[in-house]
């Protein structure tokens, strides 16, 4: 890995998608730090430290943003909270499932709609959280020099333009740089709060020998763990299929053998990611209304064994949601008959479109268990404990870490490869 980066840095072409990607990242995080106009800062920082488990999750997913009330405080999940919808739309509204088949210009369509939607969200949410921290259990008082309705305003169209300007962001990245944007994002946003969570860690207990001794083991347990999830992320099931001789004029085609290769963890972190986007929308929805009843349903299903039951039922859900949605049987099935290929042992047609949806499921399940797994073991473990490193070196956080770090890496190492393809040809 070390070496690909260090190959990186010497074609000038990848070096500058790398710099234009660690500039844009910069630039991200800065914008966490900077508040949005008309907020008291110290005084809503102390009072934000007493805010409830799913307020917590949610700013470990901006970054540390939401407690600044900076002005990316929304964050990235409005983005993601319009992919979701937008993955569900197409299976419910059959236009949608249109444009997801049309190729380019369907999926121009469904970012363009995604982004509107995604600046929808982004308002509902600025408002609420506006509601939010003026209300009692934060007492944010505006400052009188300026009119209540204008501050208000100014707040609101702050906080959508700033998840805007994220969005655009992780676009920008995506295109120019390396790697998936808005999960390069969530990645920056994980890692930025590791510093403070092992010092946290550190001062847990009276005893400063004692809390280093603890924050090495969680370290050591992380660094045993990682190459196991490697292993599992890269683990496939492998369909074999064999094609057929035939003659194709003078010449003889076919007769060759491969496989279909079927990630354990097709989904890799999307279904993580979705359900703790399903199961910290009460939280925004708390936000938004402000209702006593809503706000105690969002802490409840935020931790305890409610939220690990749902988040177990959850991911495994997406897992094979996700996987059914990349994944089609009935073409993969009609594109090796149409290359003259076979799978041993199984008829052609209807046959071969169950056998890949049995393997299919039955290689889903143990990956999604994998993840949840993953996601809910450090979650019980902080609960117990409450040291915030297991927190930020949760399952998944590490899952999301690992996930975008490897999938960086081979859009790295396939950027080398093109270069030194053409390089030979030069």
């Amino acid at each position: 890995m070390l070496s690909s980066i260090v190959d990186a840095f010497k074609v000038p072409e990848l070096r500058k998608k790398i710099l234009f990607t660690l500039a844009i990242l910069a630039l991200y995080r800065f914008g966490a730090y900077v508040p949005v106009p008309g907020i008291p800062f110290h005084d809503f920082a102390t009072a934000f430290e007493d805010s409830g488990v799913a307020m917590t999750m949610l700013d470990l997913f901006t970054g540390g943003a939401l407690s600044n009330f900076s002005v990316f405080s929304l964050g990235i999940m409005p983005y993601i909270t319009a992919s979701i919808i937008m993955q569900l739309m197409q299976g419910v509204i059959p236009a949608v499932g249109r444009w997801a088949k049309e190729g380019d210009a369907g999926r121009r369509k469904i970012t363009q709609v995604t982004r509107y939607l995604t600046l929808g969200l982004g308002l509902i949410n600025a408002i609420g959280y506006l509601l939010l921290f003026q209300s009692s259990a934060y007492g944010v008082q505006f400052s009188t020099e300026v009119p209540y309705w204008l501050t208000s305003v100014i707040i609101v169209f702050t906080l959508v333009a700033g998840t805007a300007f994220i969005m655009w962001m992780g676009e920008l990245i995506t295109q120019r740089g390396i790697g998936n944007g808005m999960s390069l994002i969530i990645f920056v946003s994980i890692v930025s709060r590791v510093p403070s969570a092992i010092f946290s860690s550190v001062n847990l207990t009276a005893d400063t020998g004692m809390g280093i001794a603890l924050t090495i083991l969680i370290l050591a347990v992380v660094l045993v763990c990682v190459p196991a999830i490697i292993f599992v992320e890269r683990a496939q099931r492998r369909i074999p299929v064999n094609y057929a001789k035939r003659v194709q004029g003078r010449r003889m085609m076919g007769g060759q053998s491969t496989y279909i290769p079927l990630k354990v963890n097709a989904a890799g972190v999307i279904p993580i990611i979705f359900a703790s986007c399903i199961i910290y929308f009460p939280a925004q929805l708390a936000a938004i209304f402000n209702v006593g009843w809503l706000t105690a349903f969002a802490n409840a299903i935020s931790t305890g064994w409610i939220n690990w039951l749902l988040t177990i039922a959850l991911i495994v859900f997406f897992a094979y949601f996700y996987t059914s949605m990349v994944f089609n049987p009935e073409e993969t099935a009609d594109n090796i008959r149409k290359q003259g290929g076979f799978i041993p042992g199984v008829r052609p047609g209807v046959a071969t479109v169950q056998y890949i949806k049995n393997v299919i499921n039955r290689v889903t399940l143990p990956g999604g268990l994998y993840i949840a797994c993953i996601a809910v073991i450090p979650t019980i473990i902080f609960y117990f404990t409450g040291n915030q490193l297991i927190q930020a070196f949760g399952g998944t956080s590490i899952l999301i870490m690992i996930g975008v770090a490897l999938d960086t890496m081979s859009k790295v190492e396939s950027q080398l490869k093109m270069h030194n393809y053409e390089g030979f040809f030069k």
